[in-house]
């Protein structure tokens, strides 16, 4: 493949990906409470405790949007605020019951989506799609 051919590869990837990525995250589950970005924060929450100043880091945007952002998922009750015991100017953020019930709902209805499109899909075809996803997780690994 020459280099022209990859970059025009690499562009019908980002789009495919970019569709695939807004139209599973505008699926219905969650879709009346939480906007994209708030399922975003539940996500980074759903396996480890993290500081607002973390989250806004890991989600590059401003400290005070992601004070919005958890204030809001706090007053729904999705995610709780907890003291740090050794700096209590500290904060941490981790998902309730219902935040972690709530993302799981999202997740499966996500999945649902993704699933109800390759129904109609060959053999063949699927295992295509599983090495590109194996190929995908190569291509956004962190070097």
């Amino acid at each position: 493949m020459t280099p022209a051919e990859r970059k025009h590869l690499a562009v019908d990837l980002r789009s495919v990906c970019m569709r695939i990525s807004r139209r599973v995250r505008f699926s219905r589950a969650g879709q009346d409470t939480l906007r994209p970005h708030q399922v975003s924060v539940l996500s980074k929450l759903d396996k480890q405790v993290r500081t607002p100043r973390e989250l806004a880091e890991i989600e590059c945007v401003s400290a005070p949007s992601m004070t919005r952002t958890v204030n809001a998922l706090v007053e729904q009750g999705f995610v709780r605020r907890d003291a740090d015991p050794e700096d209590g100017r500290q904060v941490h953020l981790q998902l309730t019951p219902e935040g972690r019930k709530t993302l799981s709902a999202i997740r499966r209805s996500r999945d649902e989506w993704v699933y109800s499109r390759m129904v109609d899909l060959s053999e063949e075809e699927c295992a295509v799609l599983r090495q590109a996803a194996d190929i995908l997780e190569r291509v956004v690994a962190p070097q």
